[in-house]
């Protein structure tokens, strides 16, 4: 069924799935049956996570703002922190966590949150530390309007191979803000630990990475070649598959249309366009994408970009080719019977995935 304009990306952070049981079936593309484990359950709308090095799982609940700490194989879990006045109305509210390459010697835990400050909805990037296992000092290191619509807020962060902080941000529903430089707006944005601006910037003088951006749920760096890949979720066509260009244009903007052909039809605005690697039309929704490095789901499967698939539920595999430019394959590996939010790579390269209820490491019988 083609979904309606802005349907997939409304029923994303709206709907909750319910998951009966510890285990979710797969029906792979291979034939082998892969798992979804859970890890974690009973969570609200546990939209992002990921992992420390000591095996411990760090996850968001997007509605209350909670963040919580649980040691893998163990069911008890605490509240490190709970982020003041979340808005988690529609697409907006804690939407985004990751921990400082050294951690826990560099205490920082950085979040991504949409809140109500003075009365005004505002997408904001923090930092809290770290104190004896629980958030003390929130600091806010980015703001910006979070617009009226309650959707398009982005929200995903993570470091980088360089230690700098990359984040994405939303057009807010606005889409001539992607192809303003000023604005944070559906751009990735590229910052210091602390929040500033590296020197070696794309873009001299600016936190923007690139630019020209919709509405993104997956971001992630390819081992074999520190290149970022991103989701980007279009209108009633085009969700797209990108190999991020440094201070390149993606093409998002006001004259973006389905009528024409695809995929310059959304990808039109601002100078020289980087076109995506792959685009679906009817929308699929793509959210998290990892890469596998050990994940232990078939030989096919090694450095092969993955990502979760909201319509239809299901995990598609992207094989690269061999300079990791391109998408020489792509195919539908797996279905859970779950939808997939977020997707990282954890302890020992095993890939995980969260729904709205709990989170699932995927494993091959």
């Amino acid at each position: 069924m083609r979904p309606r304009r802005h349907g997939h990306q409304v029923r994303l952070m709206l709907v909750v799935a319910v998951v009966v049981g510890a285990t979710l079936g797969v029906a792979s593309s291979a034939g082998a049956k892969i798992v979804g484990q859970r890890v974690a359950g009973d969570l609200r709308q546990a939209v992002a996570f990921t992992f420390d090095d000591r095996d411990r799982l760090w996850v968001v609940e997007k509605q209350v703002g909670s963040i919580y700490v649980q040691k893998l194989g163990s069911r008890q879990r605490h509240r490190f922190f709970r982020i003041p006045d979340v808005y988690g109305k529609g697409g907006q509210g804690l939407l985004g966590i990751t921990l400082h390459p050294n951690f826990p010697d560099a205490p920082w835990v950085y979040a991504f949150a949409t809140r109500l400050v003075g009365g005004n909805v505002v997408d904001q990037l923090v930092r809290i530390k770290s104190v004896d296992g629980k958030g003390k000092r929130m600091q806010i290191l980015l703001s910006s309007d979070a617009g009226s619509a309650h959707m398009h807020s982005g929200g995903r962060i993570m470091f980088g191979p360089d230690g700098m902080l990359y984040v994405y941000i939303g057009d807010a529903t606005t889409a001539a803000k992607a192809q303003q430089l000023r604005s944070p707006r559906g751009k990735i944005l590229r910052l210091t630990p602390w929040g500033g601006i590296p020197d070696d910037n794309p873009i001299n003088g600016s936190r923007v990475f690139a630019y020209g951006f919709r509405n993104s749920f997956g971001m992630a760096f390819d081992p074999g070649s520190r290149r970022i890949w991103e989701t980007d979720n279009g209108p009633e066509c085009n969700d797209e598959l990108n190999r991020i260009k440094p201070g390149r244009n993606f093409g998002w903007g006001p004259n973006g249309t389905c009528s024409g052909a695809s995929p310059r039809n959304t990808n039109r605005d601002g100078p020289r366009p980087v076109l995506p690697e792959r685009w679906f039309s009817p929308p699929i929704a793509p959210t998290g994408v990892a890469f596998c490095t050990g994940c232990r789901l078939g030989p096919k499967s090694e450095g092969a970009l993955m990502f979760g698939d909201y319509v239809n539920g299901t995990l598609w595999r992207g094989r690269l080719s061999t300079n990791r430019l391109r998408v020489a394959k792509l195919d539908r590996l797996a279905r859970p019977s779950g939808q997939i939010l977020s997707l990282e790579s954890g302890p020992n390269g095993r890939l995980y995935y969260s729904t709205y209820t709990g989170v699932w490491r995927l494993v091959r019988r």
